[in-house]
């Protein structure tokens, strides 16, 4: 279904949840002549008052069912679970249910390329935005990083390239959505306190293939086993990537380059130089980025230029300080155990990680021998202290501490010269703070008041 047959003209729209992509889709919604009800469990919305001025009606705590049941169309935020009993009153009520991407895409033009994966997503994404952006392309990051894909539509066209993050969340929400170039960075467990299983999880994820046909591409992580199982039935074209796999054909490193092979041929396309990034595996997320440009025909010039300038994102593996020698780095975006292990490798050794906050599955044993073999100690914070000791205690030292403020002072009394205190919770931030961008300023406030303590 495309813009052109889509239609809300006229239609009662209920948008269940008021996070940034519900209020872009609500805007949405209303711009295209729906009558729009926001429903959010929340007491309070910052939004509500430009909502209501535009027309949508804005309802606030507990979702009432009969609006919900009464609607023609429902609309999910990625926070919302489809499980939900008001959601599924609705279907049973025989009314459609979408996510809020989904949505957006109805009304697209141009070309979507979508990324996901359990780590990884923002970083690929902003940094294929800019390598089409390089290229003279008109290219918008988005989706579940920065912009909300509703937000894009205003400004949709047929030549316009929408670059869009796309959680687990938003996917298992998806009919139609059709990315030309879909992306599987890599796969692990995570979410497991929304989705059912690790099998649950993956099959959201695999659905970004779901609607591709012969003439789109996958461009897959040929590293990761679990990303190659789930692309394995793919119609679409593939273009893998991988550091460590050797590929006849696809976008790899070989003598101190990064290379596009194909037909037993390697060209090179920009020096292991132009990487400014910390950590092996953000030079992954590099070369997922530079296979999107690949296939996007973006010559090499533009895309080591977008690469050179790229410093990296907030919240993922930031220097923020150094104080007597002791470096703080915030990776709040490492929301789960793997990127969290892969934050710990980043350094070789000193290392005193900041771990914990609202548990969503996995194993904390996955981080042991990284631990044993770089950390001096662990700092555990948040609900899941308890798991966090039952699980190291006896590979390294296990501290625990009731606020960020005693987290990062703690810490720092743990480091040597040389060392790192590093954020790198492995759990959702949601027990403490409003999300890791707010659990990740708070770690730099307090790195930068501890600074001011050290200085005077």
């Amino acid at each position: 279904m495309t813009a052109m047959t889509f239609n809300v003209t006229g239609k009662r729209v209920v948008v269940a949840g008021g996070g940034r992509s519900g209020v872009a889709a609500a805007e949405l919604l209303v711009s295209r002549g729906a009558t729009v009800t926001l429903s959010d469990s929340a007491k309070s919305l910052p939004e509500a008052g430009r909502l209501r001025d535009h027309g949508v009606v804005v309802e606030l705590g507990p979702h009432r069912a009969d609006a919900f049941t009464g609607a023609d169309l429902v609309v999910l935020s990625p926070g919302v679970p489809p499980t939900q009993d008001v959601v599924e009153q609705a279907r049973r009520a025989g009314v459609p249910v979408i996510g809020e991407v989904e949505l957006a895409s109805r009304f697209l033009q141009g070309k979507v390329i979508a990324i996901t994966g359990t780590k990884g997503k923002s970083t690929t994404t902003t940094l294929a935005a800019r390598m089409l952006q390089e290229a003279g392309l008109d290219a918008t990051a988005g989706g579940n990083l920065g912009t909300a894909l509703s937000g894009q539509v205003a400004a949709t066209h047929p030549g316009a390239l929408h670059v869009v993050e796309v959680s687990s969340f938003q996917l298992e929400s998806i009919e139609t959505f059709h990315p030309w170039i879909a992306v599987l960075l890599n796969l692990s467990a995570d979410h497991l306190d929304r989705h059912a299983s690790f099998e649950e999880y993956g099959a959201a994820k695999a659905r970004i293939f779901m609607n591709q046909q012969p003439a789109d591409w996958a461009v897959v992580n040929a590293d990761d086993p679990g990303a190659l199982a789930l692309a394995r039935d793919a119609r679409a074209r593939r273009l893998d990537f991988a550091l460590d796999t050797t590929l006849a054909d696809g976008v790899t490193v070989e003598n101190g380059a990064i290379v596009r092979r194909e037909g037993g041929a390697a060209a090179p396309l920009m020096p292991l130089t132009s990487v400014r990034l910390p950590g092996r595996h953000l030079l992954g997320d590099v070369l997922a980025a530079t296979a999107v440009g690949c296939v996007a025909g973006v010559p090499p010039a533009a895309m080591q230029r977008a690469v050179e300038g790229f410093r990296g994102l907030e919240h993922a593996l930031e220097h923020v300080s150094e104080i007597q020698g002791v470096r703080f780095v915030n990776d709040s975006k490492a929301t789960n155990i793997a990127s969290a292990r892969r934050a710990i490798e980043s350094f070789e050794r000193g290392v005193v990680a900041i771990i914990g906050g609202r548990f969503k599955g996995g194993q904390f044993e996955d981080l042991g021998d990284v631990l044993r073999a770089r950390a001096d100690g662990v700092v555990a914070i948040g609900e899941s202290a308890s798991l966090i000791h039952a699980a190291l205690d006896r590979i390294v030292p296990v501290h625990d501490a009731a606020s960020m403020a005693d987290a990062v002072r703690q810490a720092f009394a743990l480091a040597s010269p040389g060392g790192v205190v590093l954020l790198a919770p492995a759990c959702s931030s949601f027990d403490m703070f409003q999300d890791y961008a707010a659990r990740g300023r708070a770690f730099k406030a307090e790195v930068e008041a501890l600074g001011k303590m050290h200085t005077q």
